[in-house]
């Protein structure tokens, strides 16, 4: 038994028992605590060249996946369609996505663009809802005149 009765160990019998506590450790494992402390330093390599390993892996995926993203240069001035997002609940089979022409009117920093309606109402949305307007200008100018 490591201790005694409650309350009779002191700081003293800790080091009267350690050999007996290292004994039990080495004879229950079978093996020495020191190939034990080698083992772990090679269990931290194999960890440490997983993770370096992991980390080439998602720059070459992140890479391979930024080749195929198409860059959306939007500018002030433009007209958009912006995606209707509500018809992806109630999805109908002839209805267009794409709602506008509208009036691009600012751009912000992270994507984000101030659309203006034919009303002159202006609404900010993500730019990944919207894509350019290629009708003529002069169509799109008359919806959003009238």
């Amino acid at each position: 038994m490591l201790f005694g009765p409650a309350g009779q160990h002191t700081s003293t019998d800790w080091s009267m028992r350690l050999n007996d506590a290292l004994w039990a450790y080495r004879t229950a494992y079978k093996t020495p605590i020191e190939q034990r402390l080698n083992g772990s330093n090679e269990l931290a390599e194999f960890r440490l060249k997983a993770h370096e390993s992991l980390t080439l892996y998602k720059e070459k995926m992140k890479k391979y996946h930024d080749q195929n993203i198409e860059k959306r240069n939007f500018l002030v001035g433009d007209f958009v369609l912006l995606l209707n997002s509500s018809l992806r609940l109630f999805p109908c089979k002839f209805k267009s996505k794409w709602t506008g022409p509208y009036l691009n009117t600012q751009l912000f920093p992270h994507g984000v663009v101030e659309l203006e309606n034919k009303e002159g109402v202006r609404f900010k949305v993500n730019g990944q809802r919207i894509r350019i307007y290629l009708g003529h200008a002069e169509t799109a100018k008359e919806v959003i005149e009238v």
